[in-house]
């Protein structure tokens, strides 16, 4: 059967990379050091980009919006590395969305600073369903997106509305959720999930979406109720895979309700340039091991393997490799660590 690829929707955005040393309290000073650097980010452009390193030969369809200025020629200029991304369907008015990342060169932790921009008005209506050509629709991010955000009579949110349209057209559907301070969880994720066939968030989001309490007031991971979460995950609605990713390791349900849970590759510390992408490289290695119809442990291994390349460079996609290149450089890192290397 032949397969019409996966199409990446949501948010398109410009990330300027400001390396710190140690974020500050409130009223105090950090200093910005040198290696200011820009690059296209959020769910869209990271996910795509690395599915198209992933997967050089992958058919990938691009949708958001940007805006019409200068940083919206970036970020087209960026994908269009990428012969096989179809950027035909983005549409563009006022202001590219951007965001300053405060990049702890210490800790290696970081915080971001959003102004929403064009990304805020994307919503179902500038999806051409009838020449959507996809066999897999990822969206997100969920909390990020506006107009997707906003209630809807029917469906709960118009972004449960989106979904369900792409799965009453065949389309499998997954979903990212963007890590916010606030309540607005209860509200916005859970009508999405009910169309969710994919879902891959971190702990963080899986405990505000779930109420589950996945961290200790000490900061550990309480794997011990990670099942609960996922278990809540899929009676919200997923169908499919619900899957949650942490620094510690990842965590996952399939469609059969079977738990699986892996450890992070063993990348060393002086090896780890930056955090940025790894969420939704890990994200990207998921989804192209549903696409591939691997069982849920070789595509979670395989998003394990796609989060450790990321970690190797500063910015979201430049470490992104191909999946086989991806899977040899994680056995290689776990060889090393059962060696004692």
């Amino acid at each position: 059967m032949h397969k019409k690829g996966i199409a990446v929707a949501g948010n398109m955005i410009v990330d300027v990379l400001y390396p710190i040393l140690g974020h500050p309290k409130p009223g105090e000073l950090t200093t910005i050091t040198e290696g200011i650097s820009r690059s296209s980010g959020g769910a869209l452009c990271n996910v795509i980009v690395d599915l198209a390193k992933l997967d050089p030969q992958l058919p990938l369809t691009a949708l958001g919006r940007i805006g019409t200025d200068a940083e919206g020629d970036y970020v087209l200029e960026k994908l269009h590395e990428h012969e096989h991304i179809d950027t035909s369907r983005v549409l563009r008015e006022g202001l590219t969305s951007f965001t300053a990342v405060m990049a702890d060169t210490i800790g290696k932790q970081r915080t971001f600073y959003h102004y929403r921009g064009a990304n805020a008005r994307f919503c179902e209506a500038d999806i051409d369903w009838d020449n959507l050509n996809a066999d897999l629709l990822h969206i997100g991010y969920i909390l990020l997106l506006d107009a997707l955000d906003e209630p809807d009579e029917q469906f709960g949110t118009k972004m449960a509305k989106l979904l369900h349209k792409a799965q009453s057209r065949g389309i499998m559907t997954s979903i990212d959720v963007v890590s916010e301070a606030g309540d607005r969880f209860g509200r916005i994720v859970p009508p999405a999930l009910k169309y969710t066939d994919y879902c891959v968030i971190n702990e963080l989001e899986a405990q505000s979406s779930t109420g589950v309490q996945l961290r200790g007031e000490n900061g550990d991971l309480l794997r011990q109720h990670l099942p609960e979460a996922l278990k809540r995950l899929k009676a919200l609605g997923v169908s499919r895979w619900a899957v949650i990713h942490a620094p510690e390791g990842a965590y996952g349900m399939d469609e059969q309700d079977n738990y699986i849970e892996t450890v992070s590759a063993p990348l060393p510390k002086s090896v780890i340039k930056g955090t940025v992408g790894a969420g939704d490289a890990f994200c990207s290695g998921v989804l192209y091991g549903a696409y591939q119809k691997m069982p849920l442990k070789d595509a979670i291994e395989l998003g394990n393997a796609a989060a450790a390349c990321s970690l190797t460079e500063s910015g979201a996609t430049e470490g992104m490799r191909t999946a086989e290149d991806a899977t040899a450089f994680c056995w290689e890192l776990r060889k090393q660590e059962k060696a004692g290397g």
